[in-house]
């Protein structure tokens, strides 16, 4: 049996207001058919205007101190996650990726805000990445039916949203007990959406 990939970027279903022009010169900078060794291609590019809607939303749910110091760039080293938030250094990091699926820069920003969020209202207890505390300060940001991963079915194409990732075999149970019976088939094996 073929190993599961990691999530990749395929966000088809969400539709939410895009943030930024994919025919912008940030988004053709970031152009996924350039190389890194091409001219004008960088690793890192601050994003001042993703910044300060980073900071209006903190301020709305009261985290002026994280706020005030948060940073946000686009890392073109961030291969399979869409985003990455570092409390430590007040950072969030998005993949250029995401300019292929403009509408989905808003929804990621808040989703790497969520971390940054509860963990500041954690202070200094440890907390799960994707528990409890997360899930409170993703609906505080608007995004209450935040999920992590997603897998379908590849007959049915139903899709399956998770916070956690499927780390073994799991098939589609209506396709299962419609054409094996109830009984587990590798055809319906569910499938990581890249």
């Amino acid at each position: 049996m073929p190993l599961l990939k990691q999530l990749e970027l395929v966000f088809e279903k969400l539709v939410v207001a895009g943030i930024v022009d994919p025919g912008s010169q940030r988004a053709k900078r970031y152009n996924l058919q350039a190389g890194i060794n091409d001219p004008g291609y960088s690793h890192v590019d601050h994003d001042a205007d993703l910044e300060e809607m980073a900071r209006d939303l903190l301020c709305a749910t009261g985290a002026s101190k994280p706020a005030d110091l948060i940073r946000v760039e686009w890392n073109s080293r961030l291969k399979t996650a869409a985003g990455r938030a570092d409390y430590r250094q007040k950072l969030i990091s998005l993949n250029p990726r995401l300019f292929q699926h403009a509408a989905e820069i808003d929804r990621t920003l808040r989703h790497e805000l969520a971390h940054i969020l509860a963990q500041f209202r954690a202070g200094r207890r440890r907390i799960l990445p994707h528990g409890p505390e997360w899930r409170q300060a993703c609906r505080d940001l608007g995004i209450s039916d935040e999920k992590r991963c997603h897998n379908k079915c590849p007959n049915c194409k139903r899709d399956f949203p998770r916070v956690r990732r499927i780390k073994r075999a799991v098939a589609c149970l209506a396709c299962c007990c419609a054409h094996n019976g109830g009984e587990f088939d590798a055809r319906f094996r569910l499938q990581r959406v890249r």
